[in-house]
């Protein structure tokens, strides 16, 4: 009896906060953003007011309208809970959406927090700032998750099935890193391009980088990595102490996936990943990187490896597409009879045989097991590391390392 109070705390817990969070939400549209429609907003300030509340209206009104009234349906059928949040996973990823928008939305607001929005927060007669409000959709998306894992555990101590409810906890901590990878991506300054067209983010993590050129080992620098279907991106943190307000990295260099290597594991140094990137005059540059435990090491290279695979099927299908559909439709790509390719002499997985154009080339699909995908592969990728060598290698056209 006691389990099945607790977990009907924990739901009337959510309910309560939901309402309070569409609240906050509402002081937001109704507020500030209503008062600016009708007002106007300053000279400098036009055409940035979008950008400062993203697409909140958004979740605002799916909350207001739909999502609070549903979880206020599952007090008489607690069951439904776990469905309502896996039926809604697609449509929650508009905080992946809002959260990246969030840094451009933070560095405009900080210019304006104590005057124009000041005004405006006195004019409302609201207690919290704008950005105190603004940053609410991101806190509200890591919460769900917290309360869901407090009615999991009550739920399954009252003897309940908990297999969909295991499921709902599932997404609801996937959706939040979706969120947090993508605001740090938005948070790289100095990149030039567009890094939304490199792919999904398969990782990023804090290293510590050393580059290996020409025999040359450099110092060892601490670097957030962030590796793209497309593109390996080293950044630096930007420090808070030198009166930078909020948190950035600086775009320092970039590998192309079309110009990557990766070395074999070193049983020696578990923490050790080796990245490689070759140059246009057949040069390679050593990436010497150490993680912070052997598991991100061994999520980062075993996604390495899987990139350089996918690009090797994909060069295959370009370069002899009736013998390549040949062979898929002899194998099944599930459970392909296949055997590893020998190691090479060097130890050095080979770099991806060509550069294709990226304007032309679709975006390369890899199934990350280490990060689920926002929708279920209709199957995954074959296992094994293959050696990628094409009979024609053009060579790598243009400059894969930026300094």
């Amino acid at each position: 009896k006691n389990h099945s109070e607790n977990h009907r705390y924990v739901l009337t817990e959510l309910i309560e906060t939901e309402r309070l969070y569409v609240e906050d939400l509402g002081l937001i549209v109704q507020g500030y953003m209503a008062t600016m429609g009708n007002q106007g907003v300053p000279e400098d300030l036009r055409g940035k007011d979008r950008i400062v509340f993203g697409n909140i209206h958004q979740i605002y009104d799916w909350h207001k309208d739909y999502f609070l009234g549903e979880l206020e349906k599952c007090v008489g059928d607690p069951d439904s809970l776990a469905r309502l949040f896996i039926k809604h996973e697609r449509r929650l990823h508009m905080y992946v959406v809002y959260c990246q928008n969030k840094p451009k939305s933070e560095h405009i607001v900080s210019e304006y927090i104590e005057t124009y929005f000041e005004d405006l927060r006195q004019q409302l007669g609201h207690r919290l700032q704008l950005n105190d409000l603004l940053i609410k959709p991101v806190q509200r998306i890591m919460k769900y998750q917290l309360l869901l894992k407090d009615f999991l555990k009550y739920y399954s101590k009252a003897g309940k099935n908990v297999e969909e409810l295991q499921r709902a906890v599932e997404v609801m901590c996937f959706v939040p890193k979706r969120c947090n990878d993508m605001m740090n991506v938005g948070r790289l300054q100095g990149f030039e391009g567009k890094i939304t067209a490199q792919g999904k983010l398969l990782q990023q993590d804090t290293f510590s980088v050393s580059e290996q050129e020409s025999g040359f080992l450099s110092k060892a620098r601490e670097r957030r990595v962030f590796l793209f279907e497309l593109l390996v991106v080293f950044s630096e943190p930007i420090d808070k102490k030198k009166g930078f307000p909020l948190p950035g990295y600086t775009f320092k260099n970039s590998i192309k996936v079309s110009c990557l290597g990766v070395e074999e594991h070193s049983e020696e140094d578990p923490c050790c990943l080796v990245l490689t990137s070759r140059g246009t005059d057949g040069s390679v540059t050593r990436f010497i990187m150490h993680a912070s435990s052997p598991d991100i090491q061994q999520a980062w290279h075993s996604d390495v490896v899987q990139i350089l695979e996918t690009q090797r099927n994909f060069l295959n299908a370009l370069q002899s597409p009736i013998e390549y559909q040949r062979r898929e439709s002899k194998s099944n790509s599930l459970g392909r009879n296949m055997k590893s390719p020998p190691t090479p002499a060097s130890g050095l997985w080979p770099h991806s045989s060509a550069s294709v154009d990226r304007r032309q080339q679709p975006c390369l699909l890899s199934y990350n097991t280490s990060l689920p995908s926002m929708h279920s592969p209709q199957h995954s990728p074959a296992s094994q590391t293959v050696r990628l060598t094409p009979r024609f290698p053009p060579p790598c056209s243009s400059v894969c390392a930026q300094r």
